[in-house]
């Protein structure tokens, strides 16, 4: 079971690594010899040397305008109208829900900027250790092994996002690079993590934050689960064989309640196999709180920070789910919102939305499943879970049910639903047939009332209804924009003001700024 002293240790070991590395920028040459001479690490300071990779992914997760942005607010499930105080941003919100971003937008260029700021972050510590600055005895092909698999990792961010990208490992090497294919880049980041898995720890007590060989496999095994999208080619008993390791390896488990994955203490959870630690004070940036709660909301905590009341769920979306369903009220919050000093309401969360355009303050369902703790500041101490037991047994699912063995599919699909059904023990249960019906989600675009006019509905989404589990278990988790392309909804549904592109929005642009800087660089089909 990881401990409060474990993150405490984690978030040391990257303060104390980004000491060292702003020490060796320093220009003066002496200075650096001598901290190259005498800095001779142990196998207690291995931590620190990879550090300053996994704190970077701070921000390419949960910046702003980060992986989770791009994943949610082009999708489905979340959205971010203009409210009474703001959150227009030049259109930025309502390009990126109705799909009329462009190259110059800040929005897909934050994403890309962030994930090579980590890439090179991980060549560099790479280059040190190959020059002698960082002067390993042991435990040499361990550290770079895992250096490379979190480089693969935003590697991956940007297969997803870009597609297209530069294949860059060398940190000294100053030409432009050359652009690389979706494939080419899927490849390289398939085979660096198969590379990488045999000197990754095996251990999953003492690795929390740290991307081992689990985490690996669960990483591969959701690349292999898309790999139709990214290459043409479906890899789906790839996805199941990784899969498989992880859950035979007993090192994970279902948490008994969903709520304790996001609480501000999941560093406890058992089903979390990799996470991005965050602190409200070592290890700042979790502001998804901040970003969703009404400003008066800060006494319903309380709360030491006032919030900016943007984001929201998607009606339609809330519509879809089941009554029942524990993962309603665990990942949304709904209705009065009460002072916890006085009891009074002071405000009143309503589903309707009227439209992107214009909202009141109290309109949409608040994103609540990263539960806010008395007194939080305006950074969470709750980690980021960005691979999970649930993950690998839906990836299991998912390649099954698409392998025509559906019922196979559905016990799984029932063993995630049950902890969401304790009440209703009977309404967990789902069969084989029941995955192979279409989505309960009532496509159209919503009228100011919230009446849906130009419907198209989700009968015709082929494994509809699996589709709607991956979402009511993964909301507000940076899934969901990928899970709709991979069933071919992104680019072909309306959804509240949303309606389909002719150019394709499945990859986003690669930014202009780099187009302009590299002339090696051709832009995405569609742009």
């Amino acid at each position: 079971m990881k401990t409060s002293n474990t993150k405490k240790i984690i978030l040391a070991s990257i303060l104390s690594a980004a000491a060292f590395y702003s020490c060796t920028n320093l220009d003066e040459e002496v200075y650096s010899e001598v901290l190259a001479s005498n800095y001779q690490p142990t196998e207690k300071d291995l931590p620190a040397i990879v550090a300053p990779v996994y704190s970077s992914l701070r921000g390419l997760m949960l910046g702003w305008q980060g992986y989770f942005d791009l994943q949610e607010e082009s999708a489905d499930a979340i959205v971010t109208p203009v409210r009474p105080n703001g959150w227009d941003d030049g259109g930025t919100y309502r390009r990126m829900h109705q799909h009329t971003w462009t190259s110059l937008q800040w929005q897909p260029e934050n994403a890309w900027q962030s994930s090579f700021r980590s890439i090179t972050t991980a060549n560099r510590v790479l280059s040190q250790i190959a020059d002698g600055e960082i002067p390993l005895t042991t435990g040499r092909q361990e550290i770079e092994a895992e250096l490379k698999a979190v480089r693969a990792l935003a590697y991956y961010l940007l297969l997803d996002n870009h597609g297209n990208v530069p294949i860059v490992t060398d940190f000294k090497d100053v030409n432009l690079p050359k652009q690389s294919t979706r494939k080419e880049v899927y490849d390289f980041v398939v085979k660096e993590l198969i590379d990488a898995m045999p000197y990754l720890s095996e251990n999953a007590t003492t690795t929390y934050g740290q991307l081992n060989k689990w985490g690996a496999k669960a990483l591969l095994a959701k690349i292999y689960l898309n790999a139709q999208v990214y290459t043409g080619t479906p890899q789906w008993e790839k996805a199941i064989e990784q899969a498989d390791e992880v859950i035979k390896s007993g090192k994970y488990v279902l948490d008994a309640n969903y709520s304790d994955i996001f609480t501000w203490t999941n560093f406890n959870s058992k089903e979390i196999i990799f996470a991005i630690p965050y602190d409200e004070i070592y290890g700042t940036g979790n502001q998804i709180h901040m970003k969703t709660l009404d400003p008066l909301s800060r006494s319903v905590y309380p709360m030491n920070a006032g919030p900016w009341g943007g984001n929201c769920a998607v009606p339609q979306f809330i519509d879809s789910y089941d009554t029942a369903d524990s993962r309603l009220t665990d990942t949304w919050i709904m209705g009065e919102q009460k002072s916890a000093a006085t009891g009074a309401v002071v405000i009143t969360y309503s589903k309707l939305v009227p439209g992107i355009e214009k909202t009141a303050s109290a309109d949409g369902y608040r994103i609540g499943k990263y539960k806010i703790k008395p007194n939080a500041t305006g950074s969470l101490d709750n980690d980021f879970p960005l691979l999970r037991y649930a993950d690998v047994l839906m990836i299991k699912a998912e390649a099954l049910l698409r392998t025509g063995k559906a019922d196979d599919a559905a016990v799984i699909v029932t063993e995630v639903r049950k902890r969401a059904f304790k009440n209703n023990p009977a309404k967990a249960i789902v069969t084989g047939a029941d995955l192979a019906k279409g989505s309960s989600y009532n496509y159209g675009y919503q009228a100011a009332d919230g009446s849906i006019t130009e419907r198209q509905g989700g009968e015709d989404i082929k494994f509809g209804r699996f589709f709607d589990e991956l979402g009511w278990e993964f909301a507000a988790e940076a899934h969901r924009r990928q899970d709709m392309i991979r069933f071919g909804v992104y680019e072909t549904k309306k959804w509240f003001n949303h309606r389909p592109q002719t150019s394709q929005r499945a990859l986003f642009p690669i930014p202009q700024n780099e187009l302009d800087k590299n002339t090696n660089l051709k832009q995405n089909p569609g742009y």
